[in-house]
């Protein structure tokens, strides 16, 4: 792949951006995920984790399946537009 292939098409971050990053010395997904926004946008990760984590374990030779997968951090409670709408949340 190219260094300016598009890795996180949510936050358009590259692939250069990420060994970068891995050769600054974050190795793991989380780091990495905070740092460059890659795996925080509406997919949360399942495009560009695999992806991310591949070039982790080929930088540090680990096998990728001890890299572990990033945390996933949907809404802890759906909202309906309506509440938007009013500006104010419904009592439970």
């Amino acid at each position: 792949m190219d260094d300016n292939t598009i890795i996180c098409r949510c936050s358009d971050v590259t692939l250069k951006e990420i060994r970068d990053l891995i050769k600054q010395g974050y190795t793991s997904l989380e780091e990495i995920k905070r740092i460059s926004r890659a795996g925080m946008g509406p997919c949360q990760g399942r495009t560009c984790g695999q992806l991310i984590q591949r070039e982790i374990a080929k930088y540090t030779g680990e096998n990728i399946a001890d890299i572990p997968p990033c945390n996933s951090r949907p809404p802890v409670k759906g909202l309906k537009i309506a509440q938007f709408v009013k500006g104010g949340c419904e009592d439970d």
